[in-house]
């Protein structure tokens, strides 16, 4: 007999079928038993004869029962003369319980047993809200004409100068984890215009925060034949608004305030000489925003150059000042993005002023000889985005098997 899942039981009312999943709770009363199932789109009740053995939580089964209507039991109807059949069960004893309203460990027991952690539903519902964005994401691009690509996860470089990377050995040869897709996805403007990749990306930086992973999940997407970063800006916030309309109904302005990094300062009253905001300063500007133009959402433009990679393109009427930005969300860093430089002997004026050495990157510059138009980009940290709709405290929360300086398992 086929399986039924559970949201599909009141379509079989009167019939004969057959469900499987986990036992997600037992409840024995003095008249009758039920044993409430939890499969991947819910859970169905099935009806106990009084006095049966019940298979422990977390066994996994399958029943093959009639379906009757029963308005008080999960989707309106329950599983009666039931035959179970017993597919696995748990060898020991659960650490927690999984069928608790909420998880009662804390976090890193949490993620100690996240084979079982993540079946709870305020775990699983904050993946499943990841999944749900990625997808949104993927089809806002594609319906703007973006090529999906696979780029390297092994290079042989830093991405950004400064930044700490995983290093490995190649086959005898020293290389890295890459930090970001960047020098691929800007050399694939030369081929599609538009790209796009959904991938991880490595940071050894050794953070010990609710706001960084060592290895997290990037959204990112650059684009070709661009007047400047605020083109860049324009799409992203269409991209951003289609991801957030999917899993919410949080409004994203049709133009998004913009504040240049020097006002910034400012507002948050930090000070002036400050090269980058620092997350105080960021939650300043989310109430600002929220206060002044009733936006969860700000984007803050003209980074200081010292603050960018080499690559980004300077404001030509602010030295020192880029054509990058950030776009913070609830008070918190989401998106950077910004221009890009696209001539050959701009990159290397660009390295020779920063003191920086060509050979590392010579692959990557020395591909801009061949024509590359005006072009920028963005890359959203998908974790992050995750933790801001939920409200979860802790990137972690929304992150199957996070990758942090302290954790490597499971």
């Amino acid at each position: 007999m086929q399986r039924v899942l559970s949201s599909e039981l009141p379509k079989h009312v009167g019939e004969q079928v057959s469900v499987a999943g986990w036992v997600h709770r037992r409840r024995e009363l003095k008249s009758v038993s039920f044993l409430i199932l939890r499969d991947r789109m819910g859970q169905a009740q099935v009806v106990m004869p009084p006095g049966t053995e019940l298979p422990s939580e977390e066994t996994v089964v399958r029943v093959t029962g009639r379906v009757l209507a029963n308005e008080v039991a999960p989707g309106g109807v329950e599983i009666v003369e039931p035959e179970i059949r017993l597919l696995s069960g748990p060898v020991e004893s659960l650490p927690f319980e999984v069928f608790r309203p909420s998880l009662s460990p804390a976090l890193p027991t949490q993620l100690d047993h996240a084979p079982l952690s993540l079946r709870h539903p305020s775990r699983r519902e904050g993946l499943r809200l990841a999944s749900t964005l990625t997808q949104s994401f993927r089809r806002a691009l594609q319906r703007r004409d973006f090529t999906e690509i696979h780029t390297p996860k092994i290079v042989e470089s830093a991405t950004e100068a400064g930044a700490t990377v995983f290093a490995l050995d190649y086959f005898g040869r020293k290389a890295f984890l890459a930090q970001s897709p960047q020098f691929y996805k800007q050399l694939m403007v030369g081929v599609f215009e538009r790209v796009y990749e959904v991938g991880p990306v490595f940071r050894a930086e050794p953070h010990d925060t609710t706001r960084h992973l060592a290895e997290y999940t990037s959204l990112d997407a650059e684009m070709g034949f661009i007047e400047d970063h605020r083109d860049v800006m324009r799409v992203l916030r269409d991209v951003v608004a289609e991801m957030v309309g999917a899993v919410s109904d949080i409004e994203v302005p049709r133009e998004i305030p913009a504040v240049h990094f020097a006002d910034a300062l400012e507002i948050a009253g930090a000070d002036p000489g400050e090269p980058d905001l620092a997350p105080a300063d960021e939650r300043a500007m989310g109430a600002w925003a929220v206060r002044e133009y009733g936006s969860e959402f700000v984007y803050v433009t003209g980074y200081p150059m010292v603050k960018r990679p080499f690559y980004t393109h300077p404001d030509p009427s602010k030295p020192g000042y880029s054509n990058g930005f950030d776009l913070l969300f609830r008070g918190m860093e989401l998106v950077t993005g910004g221009q890009r430089l696209h001539r050959y002997e701009d990159y290397v004026a660009a390295l020779e002023q920063r003191g920086e050495p060509l050979e590392p990157v010579r692959s990557y510059v020395e591909s801009f000889r061949y024509g590359y138009p005006p072009h920028g980009g963005f890359a959203i940290g998908l974790e992050r985005f995750a933790a801001r709709l939920t409200g979860a405290v802790n990137v972690r929360e929304v992150t199957a098997f996070p990758r942090d300086l302290h954790r490597l398992a499971p």
